[in-house]
């Protein structure tokens, strides 16, 4: 798959926050989020889940997402609209992640995120499919 061609920007990304939340003020049903809040304010959620370094995969995951798709030109907007459009016909059983699926428009952006996200969690010793349960049970 070819490499997406970098976008020039109008407003960089001047102030990321990145927070821990209660899965319940999470926008829509997922464990990480990020959004523009104002010019250059980016916030990037994570859920609180039962190991502080588990929110902390979460948070990394959407950071380094959050700044490919910034860097190659997938807007939050159509990254939003992809995923409710995508929350709203789930099909029950269903535990694919939206960014898995081809179509999405941040589809390359998400599958390098997950492996550095997987990278780290290697480092800091975390069993995969321990975090993976933690964030089925949200």
């Amino acid at each position: 798959m070819a490499r997406p061609k970098t976008q020039p920007r109008v407003t960089g990304m001047k102030d990321i926050r990145l927070r821990i939340i209660p899965h319940d003020q999470q926008r829509y049903q997922t464990c990480g989020d990020y959004f523009s809040v104002d010019q250059g304010i980016e916030v990037i959620t994570a859920s609180k889940l039962p190991k502080e370094v588990y929110s902390h995969l979460v948070l990394v995951h959407e950071l380094v997402e959050r700044i490919i798709c910034y860097h190659t030109g997938v807007s939050n907007e159509s990254i939003d609209a992809f995923d409710m459009e995508y929350e709203k016909n789930r099909k029950y059983g269903d535990d694919t992640e939206p960014g898995d699926m081809i179509a999405a428009p941040y589809y390359r952006a998400h599958q390098i995120a997950t492996v550095v996200e997987k990278l780290l969690a290697v480092e800091l010793g975390v069993i995969w499919a321990d975090y993976e349960k933690s964030i089925d049970d949200l």
